[in-house]
């Protein structure tokens, strides 16, 4: 009972305060506790919540909170700035696509930053809060541009390849964009393509791919080295060290997949990562020196924008210059020195740029790609600076009506619940809006109906006469049963490139691909590049007829020529490997008939100082390498180029076609390789064919569809159904008759 009457009457004034205290200490700690998961939850964005963030972050990482470091918000505006100067063509800053991989820093070190004071604070990561908040970040201003670009390609952009950029906007709305972009780069024939409109969603995939992983690992790791806290930084070192190596490796392999691959990029997030895990407890560094960390920092960005350009290996070992640039600039920006850079990127108009860098991220884009077609003008440096500037209106109105509004709205607050069903929801409307769009793809005109090219010239008892008259009567109007249709003209790939006999730029050997009479004991071969390769649909029609044994040997842009030319502005020295296996392999094949061609294009290692003369002895050496296997060896010239990208032409002009065709001389790529050509076959005793007049008529027009044909797949190559329908005419230049 005395118990009982001691725990009820406060006869204990200072056991009273003391239990006070105690209370009110608990009470602090959970309403900081609370706090500190709305803040988590909330995602930050007002001065308070700042506040309370670097009062619940361990020591030393007050300063690593985008609240606390207004420089960052400044190396955003350079990064944003450099983007968007490098895709409107400023020549100077043709390597501002490295503002990406500055990016790539700075989200790293913000979202780890974020996740290290959340584990500081809690113990843990809220996984679902953290994926809410990158939903909240991201998909409400990412959705809008994907569907205001939706829209703007169905009205403007190209209705040949409207497919296409559809399934761009659909892999870019489930954030897969970058695997589809590396796929299609590796494609040979489609090289040449217009860049799609959702081309630069591929950054975001990238980072969000590796955001899947991230905070798991960086949560394992924390339990894991919970009493060796420097063990933390053990995963990531080795995550980084194997993504470069896979960078470095496959750049020199495959651009394409190096470029838009996460594997290859991974390593620059990790950077990112790595200073914020350096930064949990920084060191105090002398005022000269982050002065001078954040000045070379700003260099090393500045200067990749300046050096690099298009035929840069990149990411590879060139992507460590802007990443470490970024990193010293952050580091370095932890002390407020005055003459460094950190007062440059905190002055006013350079932190708004880079509080708007996301959203103008987004539709610079767009407005580069779709402008100049809305505004019926050609694209130009001048025309695409003035659109890059002018998307910085949309992006003002997105950040103000659009990303703000939703990120910081109470009902979503704190509730990652309600987050992830919006940021699913988003995903699903724009991804659905994209398959929809695909169904209706808008619609091309045309004319009459045509005669079937391919029947008039097999049926013909002189196809060479037939196809002259078809080319001086053919229609200025498409067609309306265009065989295939314009929208699937790029579809349609020979046996060559659909068995993988076509070699890529790293091949150094071709394999057997076999084709025609497998049985037969005539043997064809046909030799060169993609321009050789374009007349396989023709050559296999006649080594079924007259049962050849047909046997392909061609690789991207390798000349016929004994001559070392330029991949990348490096000299193509696995051309020359697969040219002289080839060589070597048919002298062992004995063949009855060697077909050679290649492109006029390329540019040599060595510069010529009489380019005709140099070009006739490389294909001397190739003929008389040839003359040893007892064939027939021709000479096929490469055939007439268009003027431009044939088929969105013939999209946009369907009634008008002349306006898309072209004339002789200007189709002819480059007559000093002709001119050497027929010289080296003269001297060396080889047959030479001239498709010219197969594509132009005898005035020199070379229209763009015969009859019921396209000419062209793109601007080089011809369609497969064109040199299908040019079998016959083929076949009687080369003097072949039935059973031959």
């Amino acid at each position: 009972m005395g118990g009982r009457n001691t725990r009820g009457r406060p006869d204990s004034p200072r056991r009273d305060q003391d239990s006070i205290r105690r209370k009110s200490r608990k009470n602090v700690h959970r309403t900081h506790h609370n706090r500190s998961r709305r803040a988590v939850d909330g995602d930050g964005g007002t001065e308070a919540r700042a506040r309370l963030r670097a009062h619940l972050a361990p020591p030393g990482a007050t300063h690593s909170g985008p609240a606390q470091r207004p420089d960052i918000q400044g190396l955003r505006a350079l990064a944003v700035t450099l983007v968007v100067l490098g895709h409107a063509g400023v020549t100077r800053f043709s390597g501002g696509y490295v503002g990406v991989d500055v990016f790539f820093v700075i989200s790293g070190f913000l979202i780890t930053s974020s996740l290290l004071r959340e584990l500081s604070a809690t113990d843990r990561i809220s996984i679902r809060a953290f994926y809410a908040r990158r939903a909240l970040r991201l998909l409400p201003a990412s959705a809008l541009v994907v569907l205001v670009t939706l829209a703007g390609s169905w009205l403007f952009l190209s209705k040949v390849r409207f497919a296409e950029y559809m399934s761009d906007a659909f892999a870019s709305a489930v954030y897969a964009v970058n695997f589809r972009l590396a796929a299609t780069g590796t494609d040979y024939l489609a090289e040449g393509s217009p860049p799609s409109p959702f081309q630069h969603f591929w950054s975001l995939a990238v980072e969000e791919q590796f955001y899947l992983l991230w905070p798991l690992l960086l949560l394992l790791g924390w339990r894991l080295s919970r009493r060796r806290r420097a063990l933390l930084a053990v995963p990531l070192v080795a995550l980084c060290v194997v993504s470069f190596g896979l960078s470095v490796y496959v750049t020199g392999r495959s651009a394409p997949w190096a470029y838009f691959g996460s594997h290859t990029r991974a390593w620059e997030l990790g950077a990112g990562a790595l200073v914020a895990l350096a930064l949990l407890r920084p060191p105090r560094l002398p005022a000269g020196v982050a002065v001078a960390m954040t000045w070379a920092g700003l260099a090393c960005v500045i200067a990749a924008a300046l050096r690099f350009d298009a035929d840069t290996p990149f990411p590879g070992a060139a992507a460590a210059v802007p990443v470490i640039g970024a990193a010293l600039v952050i580091v370095g920006g932890t002390s407020p020195a005055w003459p460094g850079a950190r007062r440059m990127l905190t002055a006013r108009p350079v932190t708004w740029l880079g509080g708007v860098s996301y959203s103008w991220y987004l539709w610079h884009w767009p407005f580069l790609v779709i402008g100049p077609k809305a505004l019926d003008r050609p694209a130009g440096t001048h025309l695409e600076l003035a659109l890059g500037v002018a998307a910085l209106l949309p992006a003002w109105l997105t950040l103000r009506l659009v990303e703000n509004p939703v990120r910081f709205h109470r009902a979503l607050r704190g509730r990652p619940g309600r987050g992830l069903r919006l940021g699913l929801a988003l995903s699903a409307v724009t991804a659905s809006t994209a398959l929809v769009a695909a169904a209706f793809p808008p619609s091309i005109s045309s004319g009459e109906p045509a005669p079937v090219l391919k029947d008039a010239l097999a049926s013909a008892p002189d196809p060479g006469a037939r196809l002259t008259q078809a080319l001086g009567t053919t229609g200025v109007r498409l067609p309306d049963n265009l065989t295939p249709p314009l929208t699937r003209i790029t579809d349609v790939r020979s046996a060559v490139y659909r068995d993988g006999c076509h070699q890529n730029y790293a091949g150094t050997s071709t394999p057997m691909c076999v084709y025609g009479d497998r049985s037969s004991k005539h043997v064809a071969v046909l030799f060169g590049d993609s321009h050789a390769a374009q007349w396989f649909p023709a050559l296999n029609v006649l080594a079924v007829q007259h049962h050849w044994k047909l046997i392909s040997m061609t690789k991207a842009s390798c000349k016929a020529a004994t001559v070392t030319t330029l991949n990348a502005h490096r000299p193509y020295t696995t051309c020359d490997r697969w040219r002289a296996d080839a060589l070597a392999r048919i002298e062992k094949l004995r063949p009855s008939l060697v077909l050679v061609s290649s492109s006029d294009a390329g540019t040599p290692a060595t510069t010529m100082r009489d380019p005709l003369a140099g070009w006739t002895d490389g294909y001397v050496r190739t003929f008389r390498r040839l003359a040893p296997s007892g064939a027939r060896v021709v000479a096929l010239l490469d055939t007439p180029w268009p003027r431009e990208d044939v088929l969105d032409c013939a999209a946009i002009h369907p009634l008008h076609l002349r306006d898309c065709s072209v004339r002789v001389p200007e189709a002819l790529h480059d007559v000093t390789r002709r001119n050497a050509t027929k010289a080296a076959a003269r001297s060396t005793g080889v047959a030479v064919i001239d498709p010219q007049p197969w594509l132009c008529t005898a005035h020199g027009d070379c229209p763009v569809a015969v009859y019921d044909t396209f000419v062209y797949r793109d601007e080089s190559h011809m369609a497969e159904g064109y040199a299908e329908a040019l079998a016959p005419v083929l076949g009687r230049a080369l003097g072949v008759r039935s059973g031959n």
